[in-house]
This record gives structure tokens, sequence and C-alpha cells, in this order.
């Protein structure tokens, strides 16, 4: 970390556990004027025309701010590195206008974990399309809490939240966005209503023409879990709109 060029960002990437929108109970309590509970239903089967949340962070480690996206549709590395790119185009670019490499950091499972095809193949489209230079370092098995947007974002979510049912994705979007902390931390939430389909499948050829054409490296320290994506050969540095 120490010799990551300056200029240049970190960011820590996650999904945060899904929810149910609706009037559902939310754990823990929360101040409200006495004798005026919120009336929540008695069982937590999910609404149909309301659905779940996904909601999925990205965590700028040297800026001490974050981006939410508020998922409708399935949790996949797409929307992950969907994520990565609103990210980027809303906020990174601007922070960072002479940044030529990104760094993230990242669980090892889920949609964004180590063995996903898919993340790599999204990754390296967006490497393409900005002209950076994406290393990803995956945390080994069992240790998503070192994750820096585990407790330095996903945490104050928690507390933002707690006792209140989400009745819609607007209530959870403005709870996110309404974060404030002493160190300054900053949110961005949005509501993302794309379709991620789930089943998409890389296959082995397309998997081995990116480590061929030298798009895809694998480090030589765990390669397994950490990788740096090149943009493709003959592709100019995007400038943001």
């Amino acid at each position: 970390m120490n010799t990551w060029p300056p200029g240049n960002p970190v960011i820590s990437i996650e999904p945060k556990k899904k929810g149910l929108v609706g009037p559902y109970k939310n754990g823990r309590r929360e101040l409200s004027p006495a004798g005026q509970p919120e009336p929540v239903k008695v069982h937590d089967f999910i609404d149909p025309a309301l659905g779940k949340a996904n909601p999925y962070g990205v965590y700028d480690i040297a800026a001490d701010a974050g981006w939410v996206s508020v998922g409708t549709d399935h949790d996949t590395a797409q929307f992950a590195v969907a994520t990565i790119e609103r990210w980027w185009t809303g906020i990174g670019a601007d922070r960072y206008p002479t940044a030529r490499n990104l760094l993230i950091s990242a669980d090892g499972g889920g949609s964004n974990g180590s063995r996903t095809r898919l993340l790599k193949t999204e990754l390296a489209a967006f490497a393409t399309r900005t002209g950076m230079t994406i290393t990803v370092c995956h945390l080994p098995p069992g240790t998503f809490k070192w994750n820096k947007i585990e407790h330095r974002l996903f945490s104050h979510i928690s507390m933002n939240w707690r006792g209140r049912p989400l009745t819609s994705h607007e209530v959870i979007v403005n709870t996110i966005a309404a974060i404030r902390t002493t160190s300054c931390l900053r949110v961005h939430a949005e509501l993302d209503t794309s379709i991620y389909p789930t089943g998409l499948k890389i296959p082995n050829d397309e998997m081995k023409a990116l480590e061929t054409e030298g798009i895809l490296t694998r480090h030589d320290f765990r390669g397994e879990w950490n990788c740096t994506l090149r943009p493709k050969p003959g592709h100019a540095r995007a400038q943001p709109s």
C-alpha cells in the first residue's frame, strides 16, 4: 500500500446483506415518540411488488467517502462492476484526474469473489473503457471483516437504519445518503433498476485469451487471489463526460 502511486485511488468493495423492502421489523431500537410505534408485518414474507434491496458499496479509503448502489435485481459480478463504474464516472474521475491505476480490495466470495470469471471479464472491459490499469486484491477466505468497507461504511449504514422499517427503495437510498460521522464520512447513494441476469458463463477460451493478450496477469504471490487487468491494446484513455 505504501508503494502505491500518489494520485491513484484505492477502493474497498463489497455487497451488503440483502434486505426486504416493506413494512417489516428491523433489528435493534430507534428513538421515536412515546406511544407511536410504527406498525410492521408479523411475518417477513417477501412482497412480490417491492422485492428486495441489494446495496453494493464502494469505499474510497483515502477520501473517507462511500458510494452505494441500491439494486433491485440480482447481486452479480456485472452489478458489482457497474457500481464501480458509476462511482468512477460520478465522483472518482473528478477526484483523481491524473489517475492511471486503480487498486481494489475485495472479499473472496460472492459477486466479487476471487473465482468469479465474470468479475474479471467485466473489470477488463472497464479497464479498456477508462484506460486505467486495475489491480484486484482478494482477502483470504473467512477474513471479510478485514475489508475496510465493513467497519468504515457498512457499520454506519447498519446504525443509521436500525429499528426503522425499510418501507421502500427510496427510504433505503435516503437513509444511506443521510450518513454523517465525526470523521467526516460522506456517502452518495442511488437506486439502480438495471437488470443483471444470473447464470452467465465465461468459456475457457475467453479467459485464456485475456491472459494470452496480456490483459489479465496473475500475481506471483497468491495469483488465485491477486491479479492485474490492463486496457486492451490500442484503446486510448476515455475522458470523463
